[in-house]
């Protein structure tokens, strides 16, 4: 697994819950060491036992962790160029959505050898949605209802965001739109990264 991907989830203990915390994850996982560089290939073993320590420190079903896991992703001040990535995506929550496709894609451009799930955004009447993520390591899915119940949040809409399952390698979401512009979101200005801001 990529190293990336594991260091995110470092930083996701950490950052919310503290180096305690990690340590406590460590040990459950039985691993030799606590320092995932982001950069490396990691074998699956390893990743296994990590979500196993992560699972069986916080006594919490890992579908809740994987969706908190996602919402950290958006809405960590420490994780800023994730949003900045997603906001890129267009003015509203729709946009974002209807663009959602190509965000494996741009994932790609920044870091070459991370390969996301294959994306499948599906329009239906009445702002209803279906995403399927192909190929997808189990549990992505529910990555993905937290990010996106945050993006949702971020750009002042209402939403609601649910887990539909998986079937052979796909894990699957429904969504419903009910109103774009139900809150005021989060400030954020398309020019300020290119003024260094």
């Amino acid at each position: 697994m990529h190293g990336l991907i594991l260091r995110t989830v470092q930083r996701f203990v950490t950052d919310l819950y503290g180096p305690p915390r990690w340590q406590a994850v460590i040990k459950k996982a039985a691993l030799d060491f606590d320092d995932f560089e982001a950069m490396l290939e990691y074998d699956e073993p390893v990743a296994t036992a990590l979500f196993n320590g992560l699972e069986a420190s916080f006594e919490q079903p890992m579908d809740e962790l994987l969706e908190d896991l996602g919402t950290y992703l958006v809405a960590h001040p420490s994780n800023e160029t994730v949003r900045r990535l997603l906001r890129f995506s267009g003015v509203s929550f729709d946009d974002f959505l209807f663009a959602i496709d190509d965000l494996p894609e741009r994932v790609r451009m920044a870091i070459p050898d991370l390969n996301l799930p294959h994306l499948d955004l599906r329009a239906y009447a009445s702002g209803t949605f279906s995403l399927s993520a192909y190929d997808a390591m189990p549990g992505f899915g529910h990555v993905l209802v937290g990010l996106l119940r945050t993006m949702a949040d971020d750009y002042g809409a209402l939403v609601m965001v649910d887990y539909a399952g998986r079937t052979q390698g796909c894990e699957s979401l429904e969504i419903r739109l009910l109103e774009t512009t139900f809150a005021d979101g989060r400030s954020f200005d398309l020019a300020s990264a290119a003024v260094g801001g």
